[in-house]
């Protein structure tokens, strides 16, 4: 992520594509650190969703509970979303730390979002950070996880941009990264777009100098 959930920041050697969405090459991850991301806040979470009443959000990618607990701690009762149980246990572990007036806020739910969608109508936030997928999967996929929104709420995403590639190692498959503009094709007129971007901010190469990365930022309202 930058902070929490880059679900696609990693040697591409290690994995062929489609294992990288399964629930074991995840556990694996996780497991390869005691604490895979920083633990804070996403900036663009933070950013985008501070001018926001606490209500009902759905935190999918959580990893270690970076975004979900920051939420928690601003009054939202947040369900977090993970294919991992390993990164699920670090997260809970993470919201015990916290104390109850963060802990009962949170819920943390294994899924596998190719295979499962959230209920419709349901939250007033539903934030995806970093979740890289094959074109052919993307579109359905973020279309059922928007389809969670009330009438009113938030859909906000952020991932990675395809400026990335060749900055940074990523996977050499450019199917993976997409535009803001890109995802905002595949949002029907139920949404209103307020924020669509490639949005920079500093970043560290592996080998240590510094670089600008940019992250895709949606951030769109369905309409009530």
């Amino acid at each position: 992520m930058t902070n929490h959930s880059d679900h696609a920041h990693h040697d591409a050697s290690i994995s062929e594509p489609m294992e990288r969405w399964t629930a074991d090459f995840w556990d694996e991850r996780y497991r390869s650190s005691p604490g895979l991301w920083s633990g804070h806040v996403n900036a663009v979470v933070m950013t985008e969703t501070s001018d926001l009443p606490p209500g009902r959000a759905l935190d999918i990618g959580c990893g270690e509970g970076g975004d979900a607990l920051w939420l928690a701690g601003r009054g939202w009762r947040v369900a977090g979303v993970e294919v991992s149980r390993v990164a699920l246990e670090r997260a809970a572990g993470h919201a015990r730390e916290a104390g109850p007036e963060v802990a009962d806020l949170l819920t943390w739910e294994q899924h596998d979002v190719l295979e499962w969608a959230p209920p419709r109508s349901s939250y007033d936030l539903v934030t995806v950070s970093f979740l890289h997928l094959p074109s052919r999967n993307r579109t359905p996929t973020y279309t059922a996880l928007a389809d969670g929104v009330v009438p009113g709420g938030t859909f906000l995403v952020v991932a990675h941009h395809p400026l990335d590639v060749g900055v940074v190692p990523r996977p050499p498959e450019p199917d993976l990264f997409f535009t803001a503009e890109e995802l905002v094709a595949d949002l029907d007129d139920r949404w209103e777009v307020l924020t669509s971007e490639a949005r920079p901010r500093p970043g560290t190469h592996p080998d240590g100098y510094d670089v600008t990365l940019h992250d895709t930022v949606v951030r769109a309202v369905r309409r009530s």
